[in-house]
């Protein structure tokens, strides 16, 4: 989970382009069929579904700009709900056929029978969590930043010398936090807080000097949602990337894989990315 500017308002309008309206000459299937082939059609995928007759998608509560808007993930607006309704709709789900369930992030991994079909809430793919469920391929490639205030030490001096200074704080069972202790190493103990809600409060009220997170939720936090605070870079690309939560061995992975190559393929996840986060990239690259 790991994040300037409002994003863009709209409704999810190209999230609804990938559906069975395709001709036969173009695709090589027939209309029925739909853009992932006759295996991964609503009708065929019906009994790997947690509902029949619906898509159920999860997500945590509250959720942030630029990933969704207004903490609706039901408007289709914001990177990830213009994702999850490009797929529902390569999948052959109408927009009322798409239900929103809650799941706190931390808990998405947890191990055992989930009820949802696939979480989409900014989760990194990491080796230990794949031992306990199913992640589909990369619909975000994602890199940390470094959250300070304006006026304090941090943004004065981020060398990687100092760096290891400060006092740092993170929401517990994020990637962020395991990138503070692995990357930065720092020399006082970071503090852990259960949502980043608190972990902005706390540099807020300044507890901490730093945080990491996700570049365009850092950029966001810092812009909207913290006065005097700034992102002062982000860190070079460990490989990270966001995946869709299933619970382990859930089948529908294949056909959702292919949805998210379909989106990759015929430029949506491009153009969502150019909507709603390309005003969050242009930032300078620090090195821990």
């Amino acid at each position: 989970m790991v994040v300037v500017f409002a994003a863009g308002l709209s409704a999810c309008g190209s999230a609804t382009s990938s559906t069975t309206t395709t001709t036969a000459a173009a695709t090589g299937t027939s209309t029925a069929t739909g853009p992932l082939g006759a295996t991964c059609t609503n009708a065929a995928i019906q009994g790997d579904l947690y509902h029949k007759g619906q898509l159920t998608i999860a997500t945590d509560n509250p959720v942030y700009t630029p990933w969704f808007v207004n903490n609706r993930p039901e408007n289709g607006q914001g990177y990830e709900g213009a994702v999850a309704y490009g797929i529902a709709a390569a999948l052959g789900f109408t927009t009322s056929e798409v239900k929103w369930a809650y799941e706190p992030f931390n808990d998405s991994y947890s191990p055992g029978p989930k009820h949802f079909d696939f979480d989409i809430n900014e989760i990194s793919v990491t080796a230990a969590r794949a031992q306990q469920v199913t992640f589909s391929i990369s619909y975000y490639a994602d890199d940390q930043a470094l959250v300070v205030l304006k006026n304090g030490p941090v943004a004065k001096d981020h060398s990687p010398a100092a760096l290891k200074t400060y006092q740092y704080g993170d929401q517990i069972g994020t990637t962020s936090l395991a990138f503070i202790s692995q990357y930065i190493q720092p020399t006082k103990q970071t503090r852990v807080y259960g949502s980043l809600n608190d972990v902005k409060t706390a540099l807020d009220t300044h507890q901490i000097q730093a945080f990491v997170t996700d570049t365009p939720t850092a950029q966001y936090i810092a812009a909207d949602e913290i006065p005097g605070s700034e992102v002062v870079g982000q860190f070079p690309s460990t490989g990270e990337y966001f995946g869709l939560l299933f619970h382990k061995g859930d089948q529908l992975v294949t056909c959702v894989n292919k949805a998210i190559e379909h989106l990759r393929s015929d430029g949506s996840l491009a153009s969502y990315s150019k909507k709603y986060l390309q005003i969050y990239n242009a930032i300078p690259t620090i090195k821990p």
